[in-house]
């Protein structure tokens, strides 16, 4: 196979397809990315048209209004952080305050969805 006959595919190729190739390659051959000066050089094509974006797997629950129930917003910071009563009314009385930092997307969506159940908007970060 010819040299530009595989410079053309890999020009055919979307975004994520060439991530899959480039982490497919660095696996066969037990290699890493190289440094952008040997990249750029190596394979020009692939390093312009292939940045890597990593997926975020880390989010913050932010709570950004109490809404009009705050006793009960307290309640629910408590029992989602597990801190005492003063603890969590200052938490509250602090927003925009981050309720939990470095959780998953999953928790950070069940954080914002009890808290929004007693009036309160959280926002995930």
């Amino acid at each position: 196979m010819a040299l530009d006959t595989i410079i053309a595919e890999i020009e055919k190729l979307n975004v994520l397809e060439l991530v899959e190739l480039t982490k497919t390659l660095q696996e066969k051959w037990g290699v890493s990315a190289a440094p952008a000066a040997v990249a750029t050089v190596a394979a020009p094509t692939e390093a312009a048209a292939a940045p890597v974006v990593e997926e975020k797997t880390e989010f913050d629950a932010v709570l950004t209004e109490v809404g009009p129930n705050k006793i009960n917003v307290i309640k629910v910071v408590r029992e989602l952080t597990g801190l005492g009563l003063k603890e969590a009314k200052a938490v509250v009385d602090e927003a925009p305050k981050a309720i939990k930092e470095a959780v998953s997307k999953e928790e950070a969506d069940k954080i914002a969805a009890k808290l929004a159940e007693v009036g309160a908007k959280v926002t995930v970060k």
